[in-house]
Protein backbone atom coordinates (compact mmCIF):
# COMPACT_ATOMS: atom_id res chain seq x y z
CA UNK A 1 0.00 0.00 0.00
CA UNK A 2 1.81 3.41 -1.44
CA UNK A 3 2.35 5.74 1.24
CA UNK A 4 -0.19 8.60 2.21
CA UNK A 5 1.09 11.54 4.53
CA UNK A 6 -1.86 11.98 6.84
CA UNK A 7 -1.42 16.20 7.75
CA UNK A 8 -4.60 16.97 9.23
CA UNK A 9 -6.15 16.51 12.68
CA UNK A 10 -9.34 14.75 13.63
CA UNK A 11 -11.01 17.97 13.77
CA UNK A 12 -9.95 18.87 10.79
CA UNK A 13 -11.49 16.05 9.52
CA UNK A 14 -14.48 16.32 10.81
CA UNK A 15 -15.31 20.27 9.51
CA UNK A 16 -14.05 19.22 6.00
CA UNK A 17 -16.84 16.00 6.22
CA UNK A 18 -19.27 18.80 6.88
CA UNK A 19 -18.50 21.14 3.80
CA UNK A 20 -15.88 18.80 1.27
CA UNK A 21 -16.58 21.57 -1.00
CA UNK A 22 -14.52 23.87 0.36
CA UNK A 23 -11.05 21.94 0.12
CA UNK A 24 -9.83 20.10 -2.90
CA UNK A 25 -7.74 17.36 -0.89
CA UNK A 26 -8.63 14.29 -0.90
CA UNK A 27 -11.53 13.92 1.83
CA UNK A 28 -10.77 10.78 4.05
CA UNK A 29 -12.99 9.51 6.73
CA UNK A 30 -13.06 11.15 10.15
CA UNK A 31 -11.68 7.89 11.97
CA UNK A 32 -8.30 6.66 13.07
CA UNK A 33 -6.67 5.28 9.70
CA UNK A 34 -9.43 6.30 7.81
CA UNK A 35 -9.29 5.88 3.86
CA UNK A 36 -10.49 8.56 1.64
CA UNK A 37 -14.53 8.61 1.28
CA UNK A 38 -14.85 8.76 -2.67
CA UNK A 39 -13.32 5.29 -3.70
CA UNK A 40 -12.13 6.50 -7.27
CA UNK A 41 -9.84 8.70 -4.35
CA UNK A 42 -9.00 5.05 -3.01
CA UNK A 43 -7.88 3.74 -6.18
CA UNK A 44 -5.15 6.71 -6.80
CA UNK A 45 -4.25 6.57 -3.35
CA UNK A 46 -3.44 2.31 -3.80
CA UNK A 47 -1.96 3.49 -7.22
CA UNK A 48 0.33 6.71 -6.65
CA UNK A 49 0.11 7.33 -3.02
CA UNK A 50 0.94 10.99 -2.35
CA UNK A 51 2.64 11.74 -5.26
CA UNK A 52 -1.23 10.87 -6.57
CA UNK A 53 -2.78 12.70 -4.06
CA UNK A 54 -1.11 16.14 -4.86
CA UNK A 55 -1.69 15.99 -8.72
CA UNK A 56 -5.39 15.45 -8.05
CA UNK A 57 -5.44 18.35 -6.06
CA UNK A 58 -4.16 20.47 -8.64
CA UNK A 59 -6.75 18.98 -10.76
CA UNK A 60 -9.48 19.78 -8.67
CA UNK A 61 -8.01 23.34 -8.07
CA UNK A 62 -7.95 24.03 -12.11
CA UNK A 63 -12.10 22.31 -12.03
CA UNK A 64 -13.43 24.56 -9.88
CA UNK A 65 -14.21 27.44 -11.34
CA UNK A 66 -15.85 25.30 -14.22
CA UNK A 67 -17.38 22.96 -11.58
CA UNK A 68 -19.25 25.96 -9.16
CA UNK A 69 -20.99 27.22 -11.89
CA UNK A 70 -22.80 23.66 -12.31
CA UNK A 71 -25.46 23.02 -9.27
CA UNK A 72 -25.12 20.06 -7.41
CA UNK A 73 -28.28 17.88 -8.95
CA UNK A 74 -31.40 18.12 -7.15
CA UNK A 75 -33.45 15.65 -9.19
CA UNK A 76 -32.67 12.39 -11.68
CA UNK A 77 -33.90 14.55 -14.33
CA UNK A 78 -31.22 17.47 -14.02
CA UNK A 79 -28.73 14.51 -12.93
CA UNK A 80 -29.40 13.66 -16.77
CA UNK A 81 -29.23 16.84 -18.38
CA UNK A 82 -26.61 15.99 -21.09
CA UNK A 83 -28.22 13.11 -22.28
CA UNK A 84 -30.55 14.13 -25.25
CA UNK A 85 -34.39 14.27 -25.43
CA UNK A 86 -33.78 12.02 -28.79
CA UNK A 87 -31.82 9.51 -27.10
CA UNK A 88 -34.65 8.84 -24.27
CA UNK A 89 -37.69 9.13 -26.16
CA UNK A 90 -36.14 6.50 -28.43
CA UNK A 91 -35.94 4.16 -25.99
CA UNK A 92 -39.20 2.19 -25.63
CA UNK A 93 -39.51 1.55 -29.09
CA UNK A 94 -35.59 0.04 -29.20
CA UNK A 95 -36.07 -2.31 -26.18
CA UNK A 96 -39.73 -3.29 -28.21
CA UNK A 97 -37.99 -4.13 -30.87
CA UNK A 98 -35.10 -5.94 -29.57
CA UNK A 99 -38.07 -8.43 -27.64
CA UNK A 100 -39.24 -8.84 -30.90
CA UNK A 101 -36.58 -9.35 -33.42
CA UNK A 102 -36.56 -12.81 -35.22
CA UNK A 103 -33.91 -15.19 -33.59
CA UNK A 104 -32.79 -18.52 -33.45
CA UNK A 105 -34.04 -20.85 -30.77
CA UNK A 106 -31.28 -22.50 -28.97
CA UNK A 107 -30.93 -25.64 -26.88
CA UNK A 108 -28.69 -25.13 -23.90
CA UNK A 109 -27.72 -21.80 -22.41
CA UNK A 110 -24.78 -20.04 -24.24
CA UNK A 111 -21.43 -19.60 -22.90
CA UNK A 112 -20.02 -16.10 -23.26
CA UNK A 113 -16.77 -15.25 -24.79
CA UNK A 114 -13.45 -13.65 -22.86
CA UNK A 115 -11.85 -10.99 -24.96
CA UNK A 116 -8.44 -11.91 -25.54
CA UNK A 117 -7.01 -7.81 -25.31
CA UNK A 118 -8.70 -4.93 -24.09
CA UNK A 119 -7.60 -1.23 -24.06
CA UNK A 120 -6.88 -0.60 -20.20
CA UNK A 121 -3.74 -0.31 -18.90
CA UNK A 122 -2.98 -1.02 -15.05
CA UNK A 123 -4.96 2.18 -13.78
CA UNK A 124 -4.76 3.94 -17.55
CA UNK A 125 -6.96 4.41 -20.24
CA UNK A 126 -6.54 5.61 -23.82
CA UNK A 127 -7.45 8.95 -24.55
CA UNK A 128 -8.10 9.31 -28.19
CA UNK A 129 -4.72 7.38 -28.96
CA UNK A 130 -2.59 8.21 -26.31
CA UNK A 131 -2.25 6.58 -23.11
CA UNK A 132 -1.92 8.23 -19.74
CA UNK A 133 -1.51 7.71 -16.63
CA UNK A 134 -2.94 9.40 -13.27
CA UNK A 135 0.22 11.83 -13.50
CA UNK A 136 -0.35 12.73 -17.14
CA UNK A 137 2.61 10.48 -18.13
CA UNK A 138 2.65 8.73 -21.96
CA UNK A 139 2.57 4.52 -21.51
CA UNK A 140 3.80 3.35 -24.75
CA UNK A 141 1.56 0.00 -25.04
CA UNK A 142 -2.12 0.36 -25.94
CA UNK A 143 -3.31 -2.92 -25.42
CA UNK A 144 -3.83 -5.11 -22.43
CA UNK A 145 -3.33 -8.79 -22.47
CA UNK A 146 -6.59 -10.45 -20.38
CA UNK A 147 -6.13 -13.82 -18.72
CA UNK A 148 -8.42 -16.00 -17.02
CA UNK A 149 -6.38 -17.38 -14.24
CA UNK A 150 -9.80 -18.90 -12.85
CA UNK A 151 -13.13 -20.08 -12.99
CA UNK A 152 -15.59 -20.68 -9.53
CA UNK A 153 -18.77 -22.34 -10.62
CA UNK A 154 -20.40 -18.98 -12.02
CA UNK A 155 -17.45 -16.76 -11.49
CA UNK A 156 -14.32 -15.96 -13.30
CA UNK A 157 -11.35 -14.10 -12.19
CA UNK A 158 -9.44 -12.34 -14.90
CA UNK A 159 -5.94 -10.68 -14.81
CA UNK A 160 -6.58 -7.16 -16.80
CA UNK A 161 -3.18 -5.38 -17.05
CA UNK A 162 -2.45 -4.64 -12.85
CA UNK A 163 -5.55 -5.60 -11.61
CA UNK A 164 -7.74 -8.75 -10.92
CA UNK A 165 -11.45 -8.45 -12.01
CA UNK A 166 -14.30 -10.95 -11.04
CA UNK A 167 -17.04 -11.52 -13.46
CA UNK A 168 -20.28 -12.94 -12.04
CA UNK A 169 -23.05 -14.68 -14.05
CA UNK A 170 -26.41 -13.07 -11.98
CA UNK A 171 -28.83 -16.20 -14.63
CA UNK A 172 -28.42 -18.17 -12.12
CA UNK A 173 -30.14 -16.26 -9.45
CA UNK A 174 -32.24 -14.45 -11.68
CA UNK A 175 -33.61 -17.79 -12.89
CA UNK A 176 -34.32 -19.21 -9.32
CA UNK A 177 -38.59 -20.47 -9.26
CA UNK A 178 -39.25 -19.45 -13.50
CA UNK A 179 -41.38 -21.53 -15.28
CA UNK A 180 -39.10 -21.80 -17.73
CA UNK A 181 -35.98 -20.38 -19.45
CA UNK A 182 -35.02 -19.99 -23.54
CA UNK A 183 -32.69 -18.07 -25.66
CA UNK A 184 -32.55 -17.29 -29.02
CA UNK A 185 -29.21 -16.15 -30.67
CA UNK A 186 -29.65 -12.78 -32.63
CA UNK A 187 -28.00 -11.06 -35.10
CA UNK A 188 -24.09 -9.67 -34.39
CA UNK A 189 -23.57 -12.16 -32.03
CA UNK A 190 -26.19 -10.94 -29.40
CA UNK A 191 -27.98 -13.31 -27.29
CA UNK A 192 -32.12 -13.16 -26.14
CA UNK A 193 -32.49 -14.99 -22.68
CA UNK A 194 -36.35 -15.02 -21.64
CA UNK A 195 -37.15 -15.78 -17.98
CA UNK A 196 -40.61 -17.05 -17.57
CA UNK A 197 -41.75 -16.60 -14.32
CA UNK A 198 -45.40 -17.20 -12.81
CA UNK A 199 -48.26 -15.38 -13.44
CA UNK A 200 -47.27 -14.83 -17.34
CA UNK A 201 -44.77 -11.82 -16.64
CA UNK A 202 -41.03 -12.24 -18.29
CA UNK A 203 -37.38 -11.31 -17.98
CA UNK A 204 -36.21 -10.08 -20.87
CA UNK A 205 -32.33 -9.61 -21.47
CA UNK A 206 -29.87 -8.78 -24.61
CA UNK A 207 -26.49 -9.63 -23.95
CA UNK A 208 -23.72 -9.16 -26.73
CA UNK A 209 -21.28 -12.34 -27.28
CA UNK A 210 -19.17 -11.35 -24.20
CA UNK A 211 -22.23 -11.21 -21.59
CA UNK A 212 -22.12 -7.54 -21.10
CA UNK A 213 -25.94 -6.57 -20.93
CA UNK A 214 -27.35 -4.50 -23.59
CA UNK A 215 -30.65 -3.87 -22.26
CA UNK A 216 -32.57 -6.04 -19.38
CA UNK A 217 -36.97 -5.33 -19.16
CA UNK A 218 -39.46 -7.02 -17.34
CA UNK A 219 -42.81 -7.51 -18.98
CA UNK A 220 -45.96 -8.10 -17.39
CA UNK A 221 -49.04 -10.52 -18.07
CA UNK A 222 -50.56 -6.84 -19.04
CA UNK A 223 -47.81 -6.64 -21.77
CA UNK A 224 -46.77 -3.42 -19.43
CA UNK A 225 -43.03 -3.18 -19.66
CA UNK A 226 -39.91 -1.59 -17.21
CA UNK A 227 -36.76 -1.47 -18.46
CA UNK A 228 -34.04 -1.67 -15.27
CA UNK A 229 -30.77 -1.79 -18.24
CA UNK A 230 -30.07 -0.06 -21.90
CA UNK A 231 -26.86 0.81 -23.18
CA UNK A 232 -27.44 1.90 -27.06
CA UNK A 233 -23.64 1.88 -27.23
CA UNK A 234 -23.78 -1.69 -27.35
CA UNK A 235 -25.71 -2.26 -30.14
CA UNK A 236 -23.39 -3.15 -32.66
CA UNK A 237 -20.24 -5.46 -32.32
CA UNK A 238 -18.40 -3.36 -29.92
CA UNK A 239 -15.45 -3.93 -27.65
CA UNK A 240 -16.23 -4.82 -24.12
CA UNK A 241 -16.11 -1.78 -22.49
CA UNK A 242 -16.91 -3.76 -18.93
CA UNK A 243 -13.17 -4.09 -18.52
CA UNK A 244 -12.16 -0.39 -19.15
CA UNK A 245 -12.42 2.02 -16.74
CA UNK A 246 -13.86 5.15 -18.41
CA UNK A 247 -14.35 7.02 -15.30
CA UNK A 248 -11.08 7.67 -16.36
CA UNK A 249 -11.77 9.91 -18.81
CA UNK A 250 -13.23 12.30 -16.33
CA UNK A 251 -11.38 14.90 -14.15
CA UNK A 252 -11.22 13.85 -10.42
CA UNK A 253 -14.62 14.48 -8.21
CA UNK A 254 -14.92 16.77 -5.74
CA UNK A 255 -17.72 16.03 -3.30
CA UNK A 256 -19.80 18.88 -2.34
CA UNK A 257 -22.01 17.78 -0.13
CA UNK A 258 -21.54 16.64 3.43
CA UNK A 259 -20.17 13.18 4.02
CA UNK A 260 -23.21 12.42 6.23
CA UNK A 261 -25.28 12.88 3.22
CA UNK A 262 -23.08 10.68 0.96
CA UNK A 263 -22.68 7.47 2.64
CA UNK A 264 -24.77 5.76 5.58
CA UNK A 265 -23.55 3.34 7.69
CA UNK A 266 -26.28 1.26 9.26
CA UNK A 267 -25.00 0.79 12.13
CA UNK A 268 -24.47 4.14 13.22
CA UNK A 269 -27.61 5.73 11.30
CA UNK A 270 -30.15 3.24 12.66
CA UNK A 271 -33.08 5.67 12.19
CA UNK A 272 -31.95 7.44 9.49
CA UNK A 273 -34.50 7.69 6.64
CA UNK A 274 -33.56 5.31 3.95
CA UNK A 275 -36.21 5.84 1.38
CA UNK A 276 -35.32 9.70 1.36
CA UNK A 277 -31.37 8.95 1.20
CA UNK A 278 -32.13 6.20 -1.56
CA UNK A 279 -34.47 8.23 -3.77
CA UNK A 280 -31.90 11.15 -3.82
CA UNK A 281 -30.32 11.76 -7.02
CA UNK A 282 -26.30 11.27 -8.15
CA UNK A 283 -24.09 14.13 -6.54
CA UNK A 284 -22.78 14.57 -9.85
CA UNK A 285 -24.25 15.13 -13.47
CA UNK A 286 -23.87 12.04 -15.62
CA UNK A 287 -22.44 12.51 -18.86
CA UNK A 288 -24.48 9.59 -20.71
CA UNK A 289 -25.76 6.28 -20.16
CA UNK A 290 -23.18 3.95 -19.08
CA UNK A 291 -23.88 0.28 -19.01
CA UNK A 292 -23.90 -1.65 -16.17
CA UNK A 293 -20.69 -3.17 -16.50
CA UNK A 294 -18.88 0.12 -16.92
CA UNK A 295 -20.66 1.45 -13.45
CA UNK A 296 -19.34 -2.37 -11.86
CA UNK A 297 -15.36 -1.65 -12.92
CA UNK A 298 -15.62 1.87 -12.62
CA UNK A 299 -15.30 3.74 -9.04
CA UNK A 300 -15.36 6.66 -10.76
CA UNK A 301 -18.80 6.21 -12.38
CA UNK A 302 -20.23 4.82 -9.09
CA UNK A 303 -18.59 7.80 -7.00
CA UNK A 304 -21.69 9.77 -8.35
CA UNK A 305 -24.09 8.13 -6.66
CA UNK A 306 -24.69 8.16 -3.10
CA UNK A 307 -23.93 4.52 -0.92
CA UNK A 308 -25.59 2.42 2.19
CA UNK A 309 -22.71 0.49 4.21
CA UNK A 310 -24.14 -2.39 5.67
CA UNK A 311 -21.90 -2.51 8.57
CA UNK A 312 -24.86 -4.71 10.69
CA UNK A 313 -23.59 -7.19 8.28
CA UNK A 314 -20.73 -8.50 10.08
CA UNK A 315 -19.00 -11.52 8.05
CA UNK A 316 -16.49 -13.92 9.92
CA UNK A 317 -13.18 -14.00 8.54
CA UNK A 318 -13.15 -16.05 4.75
CA UNK A 319 -16.97 -16.36 5.28
CA UNK A 320 -20.00 -15.05 2.85
CA UNK A 321 -22.50 -16.82 4.90
CA UNK A 322 -24.92 -14.00 6.66
CA UNK A 323 -26.91 -15.30 9.73
CA UNK A 324 -30.64 -14.94 10.22
CA UNK A 325 -30.20 -12.94 13.19
CA UNK A 326 -28.37 -10.43 11.15
CA UNK A 327 -30.40 -10.67 8.20
CA UNK A 328 -33.79 -9.07 10.44
CA UNK A 329 -31.07 -6.30 10.47
CA UNK A 330 -31.69 -5.61 6.21
CA UNK A 331 -35.34 -5.39 7.16
CA UNK A 332 -35.28 -1.06 7.61
CA UNK A 333 -33.48 -0.60 3.79
CA UNK A 334 -35.26 -3.81 2.34
CA UNK A 335 -38.44 -1.89 3.05
CA UNK A 336 -36.62 1.57 1.72
CA UNK A 337 -35.61 -0.52 -1.47
CA UNK A 338 -38.94 -1.45 -1.80
CA UNK A 339 -41.18 1.72 -1.12
CA UNK A 340 -38.46 3.07 -4.11
CA UNK A 341 -39.83 0.23 -6.16
CA UNK A 342 -42.73 0.79 -5.47
CA UNK A 343 -42.47 4.28 -7.47
CA UNK A 344 -40.41 2.80 -10.26
CA UNK A 345 -40.12 -0.61 -10.63
CA UNK A 346 -36.93 0.13 -13.30
CA UNK A 347 -35.16 0.72 -10.55
CA UNK A 348 -31.45 -0.74 -10.16
CA UNK A 349 -29.38 -0.99 -7.77
CA UNK A 350 -26.03 -2.30 -7.29
CA UNK A 351 -24.92 -4.84 -4.41
CA UNK A 352 -21.06 -4.42 -3.90
CA UNK A 353 -19.12 -7.02 -1.78
CA UNK A 354 -15.93 -6.22 0.55
CA UNK A 355 -13.12 -7.78 2.36
CA UNK A 356 -10.48 -7.06 4.67
CA UNK A 357 -6.78 -7.16 3.40
CA UNK A 358 -6.04 -10.72 4.96
CA UNK A 359 -5.12 -13.19 2.58
CA UNK A 360 -4.20 -13.41 -1.32
CA UNK A 361 -5.91 -10.86 -3.76
CA UNK A 362 -7.72 -13.59 -5.58
CA UNK A 363 -9.68 -15.65 -2.74
CA UNK A 364 -10.46 -11.95 -1.41
CA UNK A 365 -11.98 -10.79 -4.70
CA UNK A 366 -14.19 -14.27 -5.28
CA UNK A 367 -15.43 -13.81 -1.51
CA UNK A 368 -16.33 -9.98 -1.71
CA UNK A 369 -18.66 -11.32 -4.98
CA UNK A 370 -19.98 -14.53 -2.41
CA UNK A 371 -20.85 -11.92 -0.02
CA UNK A 372 -23.00 -9.41 -2.50
CA UNK A 373 -24.47 -12.34 -3.86
CA UNK A 374 -25.73 -13.80 -0.56
CA UNK A 375 -26.53 -10.18 0.46
CA UNK A 376 -28.72 -10.14 -2.95
CA UNK A 377 -30.52 -13.63 -2.65
CA UNK A 378 -31.05 -12.57 1.04
CA UNK A 379 -32.86 -9.57 -0.16
CA UNK A 380 -35.09 -11.49 -2.51
CA UNK A 381 -35.72 -14.41 -0.30
CA UNK A 382 -36.42 -13.05 2.98
CA UNK A 383 -38.17 -9.44 1.90
CA UNK A 384 -39.48 -10.08 -1.71
CA UNK A 385 -36.82 -7.93 -3.67
CA UNK A 386 -37.05 -8.57 -7.84
CA UNK A 387 -33.91 -10.72 -8.37
CA UNK A 388 -33.90 -8.48 -11.64
CA UNK A 389 -33.49 -5.05 -9.33
CA UNK A 390 -30.26 -5.77 -7.64
CA UNK A 391 -26.86 -6.03 -9.84
CA UNK A 392 -24.00 -7.66 -7.68
CA UNK A 393 -20.13 -7.28 -7.83
CA UNK A 394 -17.18 -8.00 -5.44
CA UNK A 395 -14.49 -6.13 -5.59
CA UNK A 396 -12.24 -8.29 -2.60
CA UNK A 397 -9.66 -6.03 -0.64
CA UNK A 398 -9.15 -2.54 -3.20
CA UNK A 399 -11.84 -0.07 -1.47
CA UNK A 400 -11.09 -0.48 2.14
CA UNK A 401 -12.45 2.12 4.56
CA UNK A 402 -9.88 1.63 7.12
CA UNK A 403 -6.48 2.09 5.68
CA UNK A 404 -4.86 -1.54 7.56
CA UNK A 405 -3.18 -4.64 6.47
CA UNK A 406 -4.54 -6.27 9.53
CA UNK A 407 -8.26 -7.80 10.26
CA UNK A 408 -10.85 -5.19 10.06
CA UNK A 409 -14.44 -5.34 10.84
CA UNK A 410 -15.16 -2.44 8.81
CA UNK A 411 -13.74 -3.59 5.60
CA UNK A 412 -15.69 -6.71 5.74
CA UNK A 413 -19.15 -5.44 4.57
CA UNK A 414 -21.57 -4.56 1.99
CA UNK A 415 -22.40 -1.67 0.04
CA UNK A 416 -25.83 -0.75 -1.59
CA UNK A 417 -26.07 2.14 -4.43
CA UNK A 418 -28.93 3.30 -6.45
CA UNK A 419 -27.31 3.04 -9.60
CA UNK A 420 -30.48 4.01 -11.92
CA UNK A 421 -30.00 7.28 -13.18
CA UNK A 422 -26.07 5.71 -14.60
CA UNK A 423 -27.63 3.04 -16.55
CA UNK A 424 -31.35 3.93 -18.05
CA UNK A 425 -32.58 6.89 -19.72
CA UNK A 426 -34.88 8.41 -17.91
CA UNK A 427 -38.36 9.55 -19.49
CA UNK A 428 -37.81 13.35 -19.65
CA UNK A 429 -39.52 15.35 -17.32
CA UNK A 430 -42.68 17.24 -17.82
Amino acid sequence: MPEVVETLTEEQKQDIAQDPGKTDETVVLPVENGAAVLDSDKDADNAGGQKSRDNRRKQREEQRAQEEDVPVPDTDDSAQAAISEEVRDAVPGRIEAAIKEEGKRVDEAPEFLVPETTNIVNNTVINNTTIVNNDNKTIDNSVTQVNVIERFENRTVLEVGDQLIVRGDDRPRLRRDSEDVFYDNLARGRVRETIQRPGGVRIVTIYNRYGDIIQRSRVGDDGREYIFVYAPELEDDAPRPGLVDVGYELPPMRLRIPVSDYIIDTSSDPDRDYYAFLAEPPVERVERVYTIDEVKQSARLRDKVRRIDLDTITFATASAEVPMSQARTLRSVADAMQKVLDKDPGETFLIEGHTDAVGSDKSNLVLSDERAESVASLLTEVYGIPPENLQTQGYGERFLKVRTEVAEQQNRRVTIRRVTTLVRPLAKAN
